[in-house]
């Protein structure tokens, strides 16, 4: 098509085969769309367009990815806000017949449905690194490597050491999102699948802990999406958090602490609520 169609923080540029998403750059900017710049997704990641009103007399135009195809998503598994989901286009609502038109004019060129057999969008080129709130964690295409911090590592990572996984020992990653309550990047190993019961967080030398200011999700979640990718490139099952029920003792903590927060004022009532309710489905 070769149109372009700009909204609230991105502009998407609509070719024959694909949609190259530009984001903007600016304070007002979610910070994760900043760190993105820019992605060309394959219409043949797509599975389908829809538009809807959105808030404070908006449109959105939202493309939605067959399962599979977009390992930032994959690595996000569910988990980011609306506001922060990079296939969502906000536009002022008068320009809601354009939207139409342009998904229109997209749904007519997709062809594919179903989860995707590989990644189809790039996911953020390595090398890359952020400051977590118990070490730092970097990533230069072939290993991860975790250096504790000295403040904030448990003693038993302290003891465990340093620590270096090739993406070739690797089977995949477990972000969990620092917005709300107790993120982590978990690395899954393959001579681990199937362990009954995860290790906690900040006790796991595999895994690095979030926290206030520490792991945001404009860092980790890149980072994770291209660990998932490297690990998808080297044919191993890049899988996310391994299903089955967590340790009563461990949901019971989670939920002791989410309250400490909310009487804290860190949380509102709403958040408190929703992820009480979801630690509880957990179980």
């Amino acid at each position: 098509m070769g149109d372009v169609l700009a909204g609230f923080h991105a502009a998407w540029e609509f070719e024959s085969d694909s949609v190259r998403i530009r984001y903007e750059r600016g304070i007002r900017t979610p910070k994760l769309f900043q760190t993105l710049g820019e992605r060309l997704v394959p219409l043949a990641a797509l599975e389908s367009v829809t538009v809807t009103p959105g808030k404070r007399g908006t449109v959105v135009l939202h493309a939605r990815p067959r399962p599979g195809a977009d390992p930032l998503l994959e690595a996000a598994a569910g988990q980011l806000k609306d506001g922060s989901d990079p296939y969502r286009l906000v536009l002022p609502a008068e320009r809601a017949t354009l939207a139409e038109y342009y998904a229109d004019e997209l749904r007519t060129l997709l062809t594919e449905t179903g989860p995707a057999e590989k990644f189809l969008v790039a996911a953020p080129e390595a090398p890359r690194q952020f400051k977590a709130y118990d070490g730092k964690a970097s990533f230069d295409g072939t290993a991860v490597h975790f250096r504790w911090s000295w403040t904030g590592a448990s003693t038993a990572k302290w003891k465990a050491g340093d620590q270096r996984f090739a993406v070739a020992d690797l089977g995949g990653v477990e972000w969990r999102s620092p917005e709300v309550f107790e993120g982590h990047l978990r690395l899954l190993r393959r001579d681990t699948a199937g362990a009954a019961a995860p290790v906690p967080a900040d006790q796991d030398p595999a895994t690095v802990v979030f926290g206030l200011g520490y792991g945001p999700v404009h860092e980790s979640l890149p980072f994770a999406a291209a660990v998932l990718e490297a690990v998808r490139a080297r044919g191993t099952a890049a899988v996310p958090a391994p299903a089955g029920r967590r340790d009563p003792a461990d949901i019971a903590e989670r939920i002791r602490h989410l309250g400490e927060l909310h009487q804290a004022g860190l949380v509102t009532d709403e958040e408190f609520t929703a992820k009480k309710a979801e630690l509880l489905a957990e179980l």
